[in-house]
């Protein structure tokens, strides 16, 4: 297919399908060498965050290239009541039937679409530095695609199933400093496996204490919480969940050599487009004003990592404002 056979303003519907592999607004992914389609290698400890007075003391922290590390703590035990590799299964499943769907419309870019190169390219920068956030990573199959719909939008899936949406890119005018900047935040819900324990705290509620009690021990609970269809249609992280994401997202950015103060810009042009009215990207996401000051908060223990980072030789523009390009 030709970049001029491919549609940006296809009516594609993901709801259904993102909030089946964990989430209603925007899911996750992990990086490794080669990406659409092919396998990836990364690996690392996994742990979860806390979130106290550290945010604020991070601005009165030495410059020092420590990253962000100890504002993420333990991994939740809810993510046990859910066997990783069926989320990872099922997330790849609908991440299939997404892309079905856009290519019978015409909206799935080729690979040689110029914007397709641009995130291929962001990805992997950015998914070497994964590899200290989840060991299964080193086993998921990484794709990066591009859904031409008007949708202001971008997700990783379980498993490293990435897809931005034509419209985030246009209509924002996004630098590859604020691209690498949404998806490290989508990467980092992934390797974070929110997704993972937002089913598992769901699945708590609604089978008690036997849940709870299977916490170390699962049989069969994992394909029980699996089945439960209905419910993961309206399953969404928590804005715990979307603050931790911002935090590995800032790191894993300037490591690739991306500027993380880039988030700043993103989300002054999110407040703009939005005007008021909540966008699908925003759903469950703290407000843009507290998430910029939460950002400069956290730029100085970030910051040196990025004047550290070999940085990157290509750099590309976004699309035209209109057009298909």
């Amino acid at each position: 297919m030709s970049t001029d056979a491919f549609r940006t303003d296809a009516d594609i519907s993901t709801e259904p399908l993102l909030a089946h592999a964990g989430c209603a607004c925007a899911l996750c992914g992990r990086g490794a060498a080669r990406l659409g389609g092919e396998g990836g290698n990364a690996g690392g400890g996994v742990s979860r965050r806390l979130f106290t007075g550290a945010l604020l003391g991070g601005a009165l922290l030495p410059a020092v290239a420590q990253g962000v590390r100890e504002e993420v703590g333990s991994e939740s035990a809810f993510s046990r009541l859910v066997p990783a590799e069926e989320v990872e299964a099922a997330a790849t499943q609908q991440y299939k039937q997404l892309l079905s769907e856009a290519a019978s419309k015409r909206a799935l870019a080729p690979a040689e679409h110029p914007q397709v190169q641009r995130l291929r390219y962001i990805a992997q920068r950015i998914i070497p530095f994964t590899d200290t956030w989840n060991p299964r990573a080193r086993q998921w199959k990484w794709e990066v695609n591009l859904i031409g719909s008007k949708e202001l939008n971008a997700f990783c899936m379980p498993g490293g199933k990435i897809a931005f949406f034509y419209g985030i890119l246009q209509q924002l005018q996004l630098s590859d400093d604020e691209v690498a900047t949404i998806m490290g935040h989508e990467v980092a819900h992934a390797l974070r496996e929110h997704a993972r324990e937002r089913m598992g705290k769901s699945a708590a509620t609604q089978l008690g204490a036997g849940a709870l009690s299977a916490l170390l021990g699962l049989g069969n609970l994992g394909n029980q919480v699996l089945g439960m269809g209905s419910q993961l249609l309206t399953l969404k992280f928590s804005r715990e969940d979307e603050s931790e994401a911002d935090i590995v997202g800032m790191e894993l950015a300037a490591r690739a050599g991306y500027d993380p103060a880039a988030g700043v810009s993103l989300w002054q042009k999110m407040m703009a487009v939005s005007q008021g009215e909540p966008l699908a990207f925003m759903s469950t996401h703290p407000n843009s004003e507290t998430r910029i000051r939460d950002i400069q908060a956290r730029l100085p223990r970030v910051q040196p990592l990025y004047a550290q980072a070999a940085k990157p030789p290509q750099r590309f523009g976004p699309p035209a404002k209109t057009g298909n390009r």
